[in-house]
């Protein structure tokens, strides 16, 4: 049930590169949360010169001209350390993927209480159940 979305400078990135940066962020996932390979929802946004704007030293980092901002919701009910782990992940495994510099990720983690997920069918599926991961 999570969803990402990355916001990714215009033309930067090949189709091939974007499809890496999808399978990355669904691996994040998976090896952090243990959630499953199929719940997979992502969208890959692109932004013109005049649309993105990070800052390029602000925390102390050093961002370039590949630097992203990737926001995940995710269930509400996720601890702290989820939170740390799945972070950490994300990072590593966009790191690898696009051989960009880990100053170039810029996360933010959205909770989401898991009734506000619909899956389809205009159905609230996880309205009356526990979380299962």
């Amino acid at each position: 049930m999570p969803v990402f979305h990355a916001h990714i400078p215009a033309g930067r990135y090949s189709p091939e590169q974007k499809r890496a940066l999808a399978d990355a962020l669904n691996q994040s996932l998976v090896q952090a949360l243990g959630i499953p390979e199929g719940d997979r929802f992502i969208m890959i946004g692109e932004h013109g010169e005049n649309e993105l704007f990070l800052d390029p030293t602000f925390m102390d980092m050093r961002r370039s001209g590949d630097a992203m901002i990737i926001t995940l919701m995710l269930g509400a009910h996720r601890p702290l350390e989820d939170k740390r782990a799945v972070a950490a992940a994300i990072n590593r495994l966009v790191v690898e993927a696009l051989h960009v510099s880990p100053d170039d990720i810029f996360i933010a983690l959205i909770p989401v209480p898991n009734e506000n997920f619909s899956f389809g069918r205009g159905e609230l599926q996880l309205a009356d159940v526990a979380p299962r991961w």
